[in-house]
């Protein structure tokens, strides 16, 4: 399996209401990369917008070589909410299940999970990965999918499966 420590993990909080002073649900995905013993390979808030979406996920993906990238908002029913459409003009194939785990852990907590829209795909090697952008839900994501991102990166590179 992939070594832990070289998992590099970016974050792009989608918000236009927010600053990197006060974001504070991409500061707990950061927290929690670091108590995982991943690096944290850069964290920024972009706003609500395609355009600036897009640009930030190809600039982690393709400048910085993240192994996944962790977009936080603007994954609801909101007019503003165009994460997962910036995400699927910039990434390739799609990854469902794990934007189905986040969404079947996270009913566990709140019926409102099933209006999340995030998806995940892969940008080349690059995972990428919608998180809701409230603080709690953000986390409960995380939790839901922490397990699988080893193996993840480790297929992307073509290593294939690894029977215990």
């Amino acid at each position: 399996m992939a070594d832990a420590s070289q998992l590099r993990i970016a974050v792009i909080t989608c918000s236009s209401t927010r600053t990197l002073a006060d974001d504070e649900a991409g500061a707990e995905l950061v927290r929690l990369i670091g108590e995982a013993g991943w690096t944290c390979q850069g964290h920024i808030v972009v706003p609500d917008d395609i355009q600036a979406i897009s640009e930030s996920i190809v600039h982690y993906a393709d400048v910085e070589a993240a192994d996944v990238i962790l977009t936080c908002g603007g994954t609801g029913l909101s007019p503003r909410d165009v994460t997962p459409e910036a995400t699927k003009e910039v990434c390739e194939r799609d990854v469902p299940g794990i934007a189905e785990v986040m969404r079947s852990y996270s009913l566990q907590f709140t019926p409102l999970a099933a209006l999340s829209r995030g998806v995940s795909m892969m940008r080349a090697k690059t995972l990428v990965i919608n998180l809701p952008g409230s603080t709690k839900a953000a986390r409960e994501n995380w939790e839901a999918i922490k397990g699988v991102l080893e193996h993840a990166k480790a297929m992307a590179e073509g290593q294939g499966h690894h029977h215990s």
